[in-house]
């Protein structure tokens, strides 16, 4: 009888390895980090097995390690993932995301009447009411917005 073999991806250099992604959400993650491109490597799980979780995305980036602003975003999509921050192979950080109470500036308000929709210079803004599922309010016009919704703020993929 036949053993299978076990597959295993190549472990990354230096660069940043999102974890415990919300199993589909891969793809959105990546829209939101502007990825692949031809300069960055990029390998992708989907649908992995996981105790925690059922099933989970994996997304490892070779070369490039996140900003806070982009872990912010990734926050939106999955609010579940971890951070690794890979040095010479090694984990040097680890951290899960953390869903802002206030969101500024990261997506807009699905008014279009609402002033940070016009010519005026105001920075969108919204609280955080519910975090499973995600519900954010606008400061401004009250105009709830929920994960479909917020998810579609980063185009189609």
């Amino acid at each position: 009888m036949k053993t299978p073999r076990e597959l295993k991806v190549t472990p990354i250099r230096n660069g940043t390895v999102i974890d415990h992604i919300t199993a589909n959400k891969a793809l959105h993650v990546l829209k939101i980090l502007n990825l692949p491109s031809q300069e960055t490597a990029v390998t992708i799980g989907m649908n992995v097995k996981s105790s925690q979780m059922g099933a989970k995305d994996i997304v490892k980036i070779e070369g490039r390690e996140l900003e806070s602003a982009e872990v912010d975003k990734i926050a939106l999509i999955a609010p579940q993932a971890t951070i690794n921050i890979i040095r010479d192979y090694e984990i040097v950080t680890k951290g899960k995301v953390k869903l802002l109470e206030t969101i500024s500036g990261i997506i807009r308000c699905a008014n279009p009447n609402c002033i940070t929709n016009t010519e005026e210079p105001v920075d969108s803004l919204f609280y955080v009411t519910s975090q499973e599922p995600l519900v954010v309010r606008c400061y401004f016009c009250e105009r709830a917005m929920d994960q479909a919704e917020i998810e579609n703020q980063f185009g189609p993929l």
